[in-house]
C-alpha cells in the first residue's frame, strides 16, 4: 500500500483557512504518483466518513461536494508527491479528522493516512 502522512491540521477560526499536506510514498511497482486518483475525506464524532475532494490521475478533473465546493481545494505537487487541501471559509460544521485516500496501484488499492485534526471555533 502507499504510504500517507498528513500534516497541516489544527485550530482556526470561523472564516479562516488551512492548508492540508499529505506526504506519499511507497508506490506499487511500474506505478508513479501521478496514476493514482487523490482523495480527501473528512469525519466527525459520531458521523459518517464523507468524501471532500477528490482529484481523477489527469491532475485537472476534480470532484467536490455541495458542502464545501467554491470552498475547497485539491492539488497536486508531483515533484514532491504531496497533495494539498486548501480550506478558506471555514465553518464550524468544518470540524474533524480528515484524511487523505489515494486508489490505484495493479489492484486498485485503497490506501489511507492516520488523519489529522481541523478545529474550526471560536
Amino acid at each position: 500500500q502507499v504510504q500517507l502522512v498528513e500534516s497541516g491540521g489544527g485550530a482556526v477560526q470561523p472564516g479562516g483557512s488551512l492548508r492540508l499536506s499529505c506526504a506519499a510514498s511507497r508506490f506499487d511497482s511500474g506505478f508513479a504518483f501521478d496514476t493514482y486518483i487523490l482523495r480527501w475525506y473528512r469525519q466527525a464524532p459520531g458521523k459518517e466518513r464523507e468524501l471532500v475532494a477528490r482529484l481523477h490521475s489527469d491532475g485537472v478533473r476534480t470532484t467536490y461536494p455541495q458542502s464545501v465546493k467554491d470552498r475547497f481545494t485539491i492539488s497536486r505537487d508531483t515533484a514532491t508527491n504531496t497533495i494539498y487541501l486548501q480550506m478558506d471559509s471555514l465553518k464550524p460544521e468544518d470540524t474533524a479528522v480528515y484524511i487523505c485516500n489515494t486508489v490505484g496501484g495493479p489492484l486498485t488499492t485503497n490506501s489511507w493516512g492516520q488523519g489529522t485534526q481541523v478545529i474550526v471555533s471560536s
